[in-house]
């Protein structure tokens, strides 16, 4: 014999809560194997040509359209001067034109990770060179978890500060997007580093990922005349068939002992089971009350 009791929307709270895990890759194929996916690029601010100055561990890219793309996506508020500060609206301006005490107003989103006073730099020398590190989504789920970044290749070492930039010894030589998973090392760091640090079969790549899970909790209340009638088989007297239960189990006094709590669907399908640590015994003289908790 079964026993349901419906919850009500009192009886059911949902918690989000960010959960991470660490991932080390250590050597160019542990990067680019079929489970890791983590893609290197040289980009370089030269003029397009098809084929030529092809960069990329896994995929083929060419080098000019990787440096105009970071440069678009990541970098367009800071080509001139600009700071990323909040736009006036009291008059929208064109993309780089001066509003006032030397600075100018930022039309894109370039994807900050706070709202401290940005602090991107982005060389637009002629022949310039960039490292652009692809890490894909199903590893570093919703973003990256600040401060737990780090390319290493060879003696170079870089790391993240927790605040979206990557540093080399103190000196900071690049960003990282935590969003979105990519790591940028700027043309100000020597062009030979930055080729090591892409093209090294000596790499190191290591990060913790963040992704939200929920976890329900449901308060299961007995009232003192609810669940008073065990379904423990050895209460059954003589035959297991015969359905008859033992006298001292019938007296109004009797209290069962609960070992198992089961959920159900609105189909009355068993979707989950709990399991006590040790019986509780029932109250006839007040609620007793039951917390499952289930993470999903």
């Amino acid at each position: 014999m079964s026993v349901f009791k419906s919850f009500t929307t009192s009886d059911v709270i949902l918690t989000p809560f960010k959960v991470n895990k660490s991932f080390s890759f250590q050597g160019a194929s542990a990067l680019t194997a079929s489970d890791a996916g983590i893609d290197r690029f040289l980009g370089k601010n030269t003029t397009y040509t098809s084929g030529s100055d092809v960069t990329g561990q896994i995929s083929t890219q060419s080098q000019a359209l990787i440096y105009n793309s970071i440069k678009q996506l990541y970098y367009t508020n800071y080509l001139r001067g600009k700071d990323g500060s909040t736009v006036l609206t009291s008059s929208i301006l064109p993309d780089g034109v001066e509003i006032g005490q030397g600075g100018v107003q930022p039309m894109y989103e370039n994807y900050l990770s706070n709202t401290l006073l940005a602090n991107r730099t982005f060389s637009t020398g002629s022949g310039d060179v960039i490292g652009v590190m692809s890490i894909p989504s199903n590893l570093f789920g919703e973003y990256i978890k600040p401060g737990t970044f780090r390319w290493k290749a060879s003696v170079l070492d870089v790391t993240d500060d927790g605040e979206g930039g990557l540093f080399y010894s103190g000196v900071k030589v690049g960003d990282i997007i935590y969003e979105h998973g990519i790591a940028i090392i700027s043309a100000f760091f020597p062009s030979n580093r930055i080729t090591t640090l892409v093209t090294s079969n000596n790499v190191t790549c290591s990060f913790q990922s963040t992704t939200t899970i929920y976890e329900s909790q449901y308060k299961c209340t007995l009232n003192p005349n609810e669940f008073t009638y065990t379904q423990n088989p050895s209460a059954i007297s003589g035959s297991s068939n015969s359905g008859i239960v033992y006298d001292f189990l019938t007296g109004s006094y009797f209290q069962p002992y609960i070992t198992t709590v089961g959920l159900y669907n609105n189909a009355n399908q068993l979707v989950a089971v709990g399991k006590l640590s040790q019986p509780l015994q029932s109250s006839n003289v007040s609620d007793t009350t039951i917390l499952v908790n289930l993470d999903l």
